[in-house]
């Protein structure tokens, strides 16, 4: 959908959001919430379809596991990626037709039936998803919800917390929505994702790879504006022949032919076959090595806990990077304009998080 007919939309959605946040307001709610500390049944809402948001949630899960029982409400296409958790109680998948029929959607009829302590929604304040705070108060019609403060996510929340000042990280802006909650906080977070469930096939392929140092490359992402040129990529694959890595290149749909591509401008590098989102995470934690433009599977990689060497092209590193060790961010959108450095600083940069893995 282009951005003109986006706008209409938008409006549409925040005109509901602040009519329903008139409609719904209950003066007790505030009350309720003066005992968040005792909340052990919480609700997290997060509807994005997009594979990377509902990564970014798991240091949420893995922050509250010690104190309460946790459910989340995510988009039908990214609940795969939660489905199994250890630590999600109950996984509510929402279609996007849920999302669009609203309080008259059967499924968010069923879940105003059920009973938390408290709703919170994850969205972000500098785009805060007016569907997302809508349905974090239609769930919750005795419920307190907790959201940012701005826009529709503050008129339809009963606690709205103000955005962390200290930090623009995404993830720690996510944690910092906890904080009504009582609960002990760090910002050296922790991603995760369930233990892969692999097909026999798939872990025969698998098997003998345990013998090869490997790095596995990703060279697409789901927005092309965003993917480092090839070049850098090639520069990339010959320095990790170099070091006695072999790069195992992986993609996503639409991309087979990039990697290909990428394969045949760099010797040495191997194409990887069609992997689903379990079979991506165990290559990754297999090679113990990533190399990936600012997407979902950098996201993945993080989760499983393999070392990540991120490339971020034009998207604001600090907010969607992860930047505790062994990962390592390089943001190559200042050289945008000089190809040849700009693989040149990431070859180099390659080289220092390669010394950070021992």
């Amino acid at each position: 959908m282009s951005p003109l007919r986006k706008w209409p939309e938008l409006w549409a959605k925040t005109l509901a959001g602040q009519l329903a946040a008139t409609l719904l307001w209950r003066p007790q709610r505030r009350l309720w919430a003066q005992n968040l500390s005792r909340a052990r049944k919480v609700l997290l809402v997060r509807v994005d379809n997009r594979v990377g948001e509902a990564l970014l949630l798991t240091p949420l899960l893995e922050a509250l596991a010690p104190y309460a029982q946790i459910d989340v409400l995510v988009h039908a296409k990214t609940a795969r990626v939660l489905e199994g958790h250890p630590h999600i109680s109950r996984l509510f998948p929402l279609s996007q037709r849920s999302l669009r029929l609203g309080p008259l959607s059967k499924n968010i009829a069923q879940l105003r039936k059920q009973r938390w302590d408290v709703v919170v929604n994850c969205t972000n304040w500098s785009a805060p998803s007016v569907s997302a705070s809508l349905l974090a108060r239609w769930v919750a019609p005795a419920t307190p919800v907790v959201g940012p403060a701005c826009h529709v996510a503050k008129a339809l929340a009963d606690i709205a917390v103000p955005q962390r000042e200290n930090s623009c990280a995404e993830v720690l802006q996510r944690l910092h929505l906890l904080g009504p909650l009582g609960f002990p906080l760090e910002d050296n977070y922790t991603m995760s994702f369930r233990k892969p469930r692999l097909s026999p096939a798939f872990e025969d392929w698998l098997s003998p790879m345990a013998s090869r140092p490997l790095a596995v490359l990703n060279p697409g992402s789901r927005l092309a504006s965003r993917r480092v040129p090839q070049e850098v990529f090639v520069g990339l694959c010959q320095r990790l022949v170099s070091l006695g890595r072999m790069p195992l290149v992986v993609w996503g749909p639409g991309e087979e032919v990039l990697a290909r591509q990428l394969v045949e401008a760099a010797p040495g590098s191997v194409l990887a076959p069609p992997t689903n989102l379990d079979e991506l995470a165990a290559l990754m934690q297999r090679a113990r090595c990533t190399v990936s433009n600012n997407t979902g599977p950098m996201h993945l990689s993080v989760a499983v806990g393999a070392p990540t060497f991120s490339l971020f092209y034009k998207m604001p590193m600090e907010r969607w990077g992860h930047h505790h060790p062994p990962h390592l961010c390089v943001d190559l959108s200042p050289l945008q304009e000089d190809i040849a450095a700009m693989a040149e600083f990431a070859v180099q940069a390659l080289g220092r998080f390669y010394e950070g893995l021992g």
